[in-house]
């Protein structure tokens, strides 16, 4: 079940990240166990995210390859020498006007409530800040933001992840 979905404005947010190259088979295997890695280099550099960690999708392409960032949002930009010698990168959420809704439930139904926000904003006129290539959509922020700590609500049926995506200004 998802919420109806709200136009949000957000302002920019540092975030730290480890991308990957997954394709949707592939994609439950190779993404989760980067959240708690992630988790550990910001624990072992005395940091704190400012918010839930979060899956950033910057080309899809559903029947090839997507481009996803694992990630947690910051307070504050990190000083880039902190990242030497690792694969954990910085960047920034832009700022802007975002399309958002939570979906409760198993993250299994994630693909339906996408396909729902997706549907929600055509018929809205919604136009999404995002460009077509031939290895797919390039989108400049789109999110799925885990609400949920796993170790607190082991019922994936509970779980609550925040979708939000960036519309053109």
């Amino acid at each position: 079940m998802s919420s109806t979905p709200t136009i949000e404005q957000r302002a920019a947010t540092p975030y730290v990240a480890i991308a990957a190259r997954v394709t949707m088979e592939s994609m439950a295997e190779v993404l989760p166990p980067l959240t708690p890695r992630l988790a550990d280099f910001l624990a072992e550099h005395g940091l704190q995210p400012s918010g839930p960690p979060f899956w950033r999708y910057r080309v899809i392409d559903m029947a090839g390859i997507l481009v996803v960032e694992v990630g947690f949002p910051l307070a504050e930009t990190l000083d880039a020498a902190v990242l030497a010698g690792t694969d954990v990168q910085t960047g920034l959420l832009p700022a802007g006007d975002y399309v958002t809704t939570v979906h409760v439930g198993h993250p299994d139904g994630l693909i339906d409530a996408t396909g729902a926000l997706l549907g929600w904003a055509e018929d809205a006129g919604t136009t999404w800040d995002r460009t077509a290539a031939t290895d797919g959509d390039h989108w400049t922020c789109r999110l799925e933001e885990y609400l949920t700590d796993p170790s607190e609500e082991p019922d994936l049926t509970r779980w609550r992840t925040r979708l939000a995506f960036k519309t053109a200004d």
